[in-house]
């Protein structure tokens, strides 16, 4: 009999689980490779064990979808058709003639890498929050709206009693209407679009009433549970000492700037703030796949432009749960099939191609309503943090640029160093750009994460 080909799946969020479950179950051996101890992602986030979570349904939106992957992989993983390997944090994939090597690192530690070897790779690494920011916004109680969901999910705790959620995107619902179920005083909710802009995009929105009822909902607990909703309106500024005590909230004119005598103070221990996400591509920029914008591009298949490697999820495009399970699906059938040396059938996935279709009109509707103007960086302060590992202030960034002309990113990190700390940009590199009049630019890192030099010093690991 001859060897199954090989699968690697860098990450068990919803695309990656639906990608290995599809095919493992045409014959591929998968090995699902996860950063995280248990499989979900961040959408399906789950509790610690040693908590004694009653109830963790409660804490997430389409709970059957995930007892049915969940279910699906200890299958898959009892059969012996996937391995799952948690708490690796991948730094690196490499070409070897027709193979891949993936490196991670174990653990918590991370101080020792294994290589795993595969014929494919399915990069499903998701994405993570884009941070813009304003006066106050390191204070201690100031989190990612993302941040402060990952805190309830996962630790079962809050990031404060008396609670503002501000920004723009879908994500600031849920994240109020969670906190608020959990205990905490939401005293605002902050949103900086206006609702009214969706009626330019009457006709995408009501092809998904699913979609809409979800918003319809959220917002009725909004309403149930006494939350106030201040739409086009943004924090202009955070307040403390040792920690947050207050935001001030302004209201936003047509143009995007805050409107003369509209502001106010709120008090607050916790501030949970989003401007939306971006696509985690480390891995396909060392890869050489070719990005669209600040997404990986793919083909119907879900192929990037380098042979044997495929990516699904929030890494082609920041769309929800629903769109990563739809790409996931098809990328898993094309990988079966071409591993087969064959074409898929695209009979087998018509139905995630049309739902892939449909959520990509969707959010590109979404996304288009509530972008950030550039108006904000009118509100960040000279003496602003801007990068938080450097300790850049936007005087910084705002000399390089208007008095020794940088002219892009990548100068502005030489002369200020911004960019250059533990997060390699990723958190500040948003901010540095727009502060910098510039478009955001591939860093194409070498490592994906940071790596320990004995790592580097040492033999690789056993392959996997």
């Amino acid at each position: 009999m001859s060897e199954r080909p090989r699968l690697a799946v860098i990450g068990a969020g919803p695309a990656g689980l639906v990608a290995s479950l599809a095919a493992a179950a045409r014959g591929v051996a998968v090995t699902l490779v996860d950063a995280a101890p248990q499989a979900g992602g961040q959408f399906y986030r789950q509790p610690a064990a040693g908590l004694g979570a009653r109830r963790p349904s409660a804490l997430h939106h389409q709970w059957r979808t995930w007892e049915r992957l969940r279910d699906g992989l200890a299958a898959q993983v009892g059969a012996g058709r996937i391995t799952h390997l948690t708490e690796h944090h991948v730094w690196c994939v490499e070409r070897e003639s027709a193979s891949f090597a993936v490196h991670a690192l174990l653990g918590p530690e991370e101080e020792e890498s294994v290589v795993v070897r595969a014929d494919a790779v399915l990069l499903a690494t998701g994405g993570y929050e884009k941070v813009l920011p304003f006066p106050g916004w390191t204070l201690p109680g100031v989190v990612t709206a993302g941040g402060a969901q990952a805190m309830l999910k996962s630790g079962l705790v809050l990031p404060g009693r008396t609670a503002v959620v501000a920004g723009t995107g879908p994500l600031l619902m849920p994240v109020a209407v969670g906190l608020a179920a959990a205990g905490a005083k939401v005293a605002a909710l902050v949103e900086s679009a206006d609702p009214k802009d969706y009626v330019r995009h009457a006709r995408v929105l009501a092809a998904h009433p699913d979609k809409l009822a979800e918003g319809a909902w959220y917002a009725a607990e909004l309403v149930r549970r006494r939350v106030k909703v201040h739409v086009r309106h943004t924090v202009v500024a955070a307040h403390g000492t040792d920690r947050l005590e207050a935001v001030t909230v302004g209201a936003l004119d047509t143009d995007g700037r805050v409107r003369e005598g509209s502001e106010w103070r709120v008090p607050c221990d916790s501030l949970a703030v989003g401007h939306g996400m971006l696509p985690h591509t480390d891995l396909a920029e060392t890869l050489g796949c070719r990005l669209d914008g600040v997404n990986v591009a793919v083909d119907d298949e879900q192929r990037t432009d380098v042979p044997g490697v495929w990516a699904a999820g929030e890494s082609t495009g920041i769309g929800g749960a629903a769109l990563s399970l739809a790409e996931g699906r098809i990328a898993g059938l094309s990988i079966a099939a071409r591993l087969d040396s064959r074409a898929p059938e695209p009979r087998s996935y018509v139905s995630a191609a049309k739902s892939r279709a449909g959520l990509r009109e969707f959010f590109a509707a979404v996304d288009t309503v509530c972008t950030p103007t550039d108006r904000w960086v009118e509100r960040v302060g000279d003496d602003t943090l801007v990068c938080r590992c450097e300790e850049v202030p936007a005087a910084a960034i705002r000399e390089a640029v208007d008095e020794l002309g940088a002219s892009d990113v990548r100068t502005v990190k030489l002369l200020t160093r911004a960019g250059m700390g533990w997060c390699q940009g990723r958190m500040c590199g948003p901010a540095v750009a727009g502060l910098a009049g510039c478009p955001p630019t591939p860093a194409r890192r070498p490592f994906a994460r940071p790596v320990p030099l004995g790592v580097l010093a040492r033999e690789p690991g056993e392959g996997l």
